[in-house]
């Protein structure tokens, strides 16, 4: 089987190790966090992320337990998201107007 294109490439994975919050997910193998994803790009996308969140009482998005944007392995699913972000974006400026 042939590997993705990014895969073993230095711009799919960052490892920040002297960050005060590496790893910022309790439970989380710090051989295999990616923080590229420190901010998820995800977060946007609601419940049509992929991840493992919540929404709190107050309606907002609880990542606490999601790992999927810091997993090595999930570089292609997070930016494979990116044209639905552009959708969401395009939309929502549509609706504005």
């Amino acid at each position: 089987m042939e590997k993705p294109y990014w895969e073993d490439k230095e711009y799919s994975f960052f490892s920040h190790k002297k960050c005060e919050f590496f790893p910022c997910h309790k439970g989380a193998d710090p051989e295999d966090f990616n923080c590229l994803f420190c901010y998820c790009p995800l977060y946007a996308l609601g419940d049509r992320c992929g991840g493992n969140f919540r929404y709190t009482d107050s309606g907002l998005k609880d990542c606490t337990n999601c790992q999927l944007p810091h997993k090595r392995k999930n570089y292609g699913y997070v930016t494979g998201k990116y044209q639905e972000l552009a959708e969401l974006m395009k939309k929502m400026r549509a609706d504005q107007q």
